[in-house]
C-alpha cells in the first residue's frame, strides 16, 4: 500500500467542499454568464434604439 500525504489528502477535501458550496450558492443566488451578457446586450440595443428615435427641437 503506497503512503499517502495527509497534507495533501486534507487540503483536496477542503477544495471539494468549497467547489460544493460554491456550485450550491451559485444556483441559488446567480445568473450564468449567459444570461449577463443577454441582458446587457439587450439593454444596450434598446439604449441604441431610443437614440436613433431621438431629435433635437433645436
Amino acid at each position: 500500500m503506497k503512503p499517502i500525504n495527509l497534507n495533501h489528502a486534507r487540503k483536496e477535501k477542503e477544495r471539494a467542499n468549497k467547489k460544493a458550496r460554491a456550485d450550491v450558492n451559485a444556483v441559488k443566488h446567480g445568473r450564468t454568464k449567459a444570461e449577463r451578457l443577454l441582458v446587457t446586450t439587450k439593454s444596450e440595443q434598446a439604449r441604441a434604439r431610443l437614440d436613433q428615435l431621438k431629435f433635437d427641437d433645436e
